[in-house]
């Protein structure tokens, strides 16, 4: 990736704290990277020079540099300093974290550990597999092992640093789902939603900072990933549990606001999306809403207010944000883009397969489906307009698609694929 952070236009409207999050992001982990769930800044974005490509098929399309066979994950791929890392559950009773040159994947290293459950049986068809996607700071991996399990493992030799059993740590039982929200690292620290609550661990020994909105009854399986960002001045934490979208500091854990999001047993699964100091969110089975958040510095009071609520139901796919509009896959299998600021509808398409997992520049967003199509897009609000499509995986794909210096990487459940283009 190339040196930068958003367009001019884009800055301006995500504001100046998240560009310069990117940009210190890319600073940190070199222009190759996608450290974590969602990439540089969590939000989907790349950073001004770090383009798409032109065509995804044909002359001038992508070429396959490697590919790789490994068992079934939902873990998407992460890289920094040109090392990939990636997840799998082996023989349904083992977890193997693998590095890969991502060049060439060539593998450098593998360890596993003991790691298998049961999800409840209306979630069988997704899989009892690893879930979480890593994330990758100051040469070290963090990964959420399905038995609420966080294990820090050394970038460059795979050597365990420290781990955390949340259940052992906090005597709190095994999610139902299993260890599903991605970890967050910032500042020395790793944020995660386990154990029954949201935590902040030292990101060095693994120590417990903080432990806060435990007897939620929302954090057991927590779905949504965290995120980090700047509301009314305040640099916070943003958090979805099963029920609520929360604001929290990030010294003391306190809780700053919060709001109920209903939803379908408790799926709340997207990661929020912040625009100056409103937030988006939708829910499956539930509602689409943009939130206002106020905060009166003199008291130190926060509030929230519903900007607009409307009948969009997303399922587990995270929107993008582009300018003044959500580009966003549906619970019904339909891709929509719709205005942020009012919540109007600008169009919506026919089905396209079940899952989406999005990554988008100021010009193009790339979708990876279920059923293993990339699609490129051409993201006007005018109307839906498909520049190119490709089959790449010929089974399911719901681990989320990963993008780094000029390659695509697109891991599905058997396996993960390496594409390079122009």
């Amino acid at each position: 990736m190339a040196d930068g952070c958003l367009n001019l236009r884009d800055f301006f409207l995500r504001g100046a704290v998240t560009c310069a999050l990117a940009l210190m992001m890319m600073d940190a982990h070199g222009n190759d990277a996608w450290p974590q769930w969602r990439g540089p800044a969590r939000t989907a974005l790349l950073p001004e020079g770090a383009a798409l490509p032109e065509r995804l098929s044909g002359d001038g399309g992508l070429t396959e540099v490697w590919s790789a066979t490994l068992g079934p994950s939902y873990s998407g791929p992460v890289i920094s300093d040109g090392i990939l890392i990636t997840t799998e559950t082996v023989d349904a009773q083992q977890e193997r974290v693998t590095a890969i040159e991502a060049a060439t994947g060539k593998e450098l290293w593998r360890r596993e550990w003991e790691g298998s459950m049961t999800v409840p049986f209306f979630a069988m068809k997704n899989g009892s597999w690893i879930r979480a996607t890593p994330a990758i700071a100051e040469g070290k991996v963090y990964v959420a092992g399905i038995r609420d399990v966080l294990v820090c493992l050394d970038l460059k030799t795979g050597a365990e640093v420290w781990r955390c059993d949340f259940m052992e740590r906090f005597q709190t039982k095994l999610p139902a789902f299993g260890f599903a929200s991605s970890p967050l690292v910032d500042g020395g620290a790793v944020y995660v939603q386990a154990g029954g609550a949201l935590c902040k661990l030292n990101a060095e020994t693994g120590e417990t900072i903080w432990r806060t909105l435990e007897g939620d009854n929302g954090m057991d399986s927590a779905f949504a990933s965290p995120v980090l960002e700047t509301v009314c001045g305040v640099r916070q934490l943003l958090v979805q549990t099963r029920y609520k979208l929360c604001g929290v500091d990030l010294e003391s854990g306190k809780l700053l606001w919060s709001q109920e999001i209903p939803a379908f047993r408790g799926m709340n699964i997207l990661t929020p999306t912040v625009h100056g100091d409103t937030i988006f969110t939708s829910a499956h089975s539930g509602r689409a809403n943009l939130w206002k958040i106020a905060h009166d510095a003199a008291s130190d009071q926060w509030s929230i207010a519903q900007v607009w609520d409307e009948k969009y139901q997303a399922y587990m796919a995270s929107p993008v944000l582009l300018g003044d509009f959500v580009y966003m896959h549906l619970k019904n299998t339909r891709f929509m883009c719709l205005n942020f600021t009012t919540g109007q509808e600008m169009w919506v398409t026919d089905p396209q397969g079940e899952y989406w997992s999005m990554v988008a520049s100021g010009n193009r967003v790339l979708s990876l489906s279920s059923d293993g199509v990339l699609r490129l897009i051409d993201p006007s609000p005018e109307a839906y307009r498909e520049i190119d499509r490709l089959k790449v995986a010929d089974d399911t794909a719901w681990a989320h698609i990963a993008v780094a210096n000029h390659m695509i990487f697109v891991r599905h459940l058997g396996g993960l694929k390496a594409y390079r283009f122009q």
